[in-house]
């Protein structure tokens, strides 16, 4: 089975240079360290140009950097219907824009449980997230939503939440958190637990799904409530070289991006870990 990943960084890499700086330098010093794909961390509010777009595209198309956006975090599927507006706008902002420049996967936020149960807010979530990609598709925009596992219990985004929307919704994928899944869960740190996990997904999504990961991967810090921080892989607990052996050794391919303090060191870490795992 081919298995083949990109590797990148959530924003650019902290050793961007000022000059050009900004997006274009980040796509530029993502090829320069042998790093492939990076995700655009729109996570404030999506305030860019057309014009700004098209530069960015075109830059991540000469470097053969493979692109996607970080929604803004204020996203809530199950807001209150005056407050949804406000996050469908955050929503398709950021895919309008991100396919303008380039980004096939807009990673979003799931939201906020404000105490009902998962069911009840699927029932409320999926009507809203199949709006938005018919509105996509009408409009000629072919970007995967890629709704968030979230590292807290309180909130909405456990796998089986983002599995449910995956599986609801054409054109919605998750976003697999394996550092915000181990603190939610205070476990799926093993081989075994894993495994279990890629089968999940295979039997939810099909086996299809496992070519299109788009995995976020760092060391966390967490309590029982769950995640607290993102930490270097060398100050964390999690097992990311286990990790990385059964995505390998089912024949998993997508992209995995880092959200460590320190950015790129610890891309490079899982990329050059990947290259000596055996399949």
């Amino acid at each position: 089975m081919a298995s083949t990943f990109r590797f990148g960084t959530v924003g650019s890499p902290l050793s961007t240079s000022a000059k050009p700086g900004g997006t274009i330098g980040g796509i530029r010093r993502t090829a320069e360290l042998g790093l492939d794909c990076l995700e655009l961390a729109w996570v404030r509010s999506v305030r860019i140009s057309p014009a700004a777009c098209e530069a960015i595209r075109a830059q991540a198309e000469s470097s053969g950097i493979a692109l996607s956006v970080h929604a803004p975090y204020f996203i809530n599927l199950n807001a209150d219907s005056a407050e949804w507006p406000k996050s469908r706008r955050r929503i398709m902002d950021a895919a309008h824009f991100g396919n303008l420049a380039g980004a096939t996967d807009i990673v979003i936020h799931p939201g906020s449980y404000f105490g009902r149960t998962p069911a009840e807010v699927l029932k409320t979530a999926v009507p809203r997230l199949r709006g938005c990609v018919a509105e996509l598709r009408a409009k000629g925009n072919p970007v995967v939503l890629r709704p968030e596992v979230m590292g807290k219990t309180a909130l909405f985004g456990s796998l089986e939440d983002v599995l449910a929307l995956s599986a609801e919704v054409d054109g919605v994928l998750p976003c697999l958190d394996f550092a915000h899944l181990h603190a939610r869960t205070g476990a799926q740190n093993s081989y075994a637990e894993w495994l279990g996990i890629l089968k999940a997904i295979r039997s939810t999504l099909g086996a299809e799904s496992l070519q299109r990961m788009h995995i976020h991967l760092s060391g966390i810090e967490y309590t029982a409530k769950g995640e607290r921080k993102h930490l270097p892989f060398s100050e964390a607990d999690l097992d990311y070289p286990q990790f990385l052996a059964v995505v390998k050794a089912r024949g998993c391919a997508g992209r995995i991006l880092c959200e460590s303090p320190i950015l790129e060191k610890d891309a490079i870490l899982l990329r050059d870990t990947w290259k000596k795992t055996s399949p």
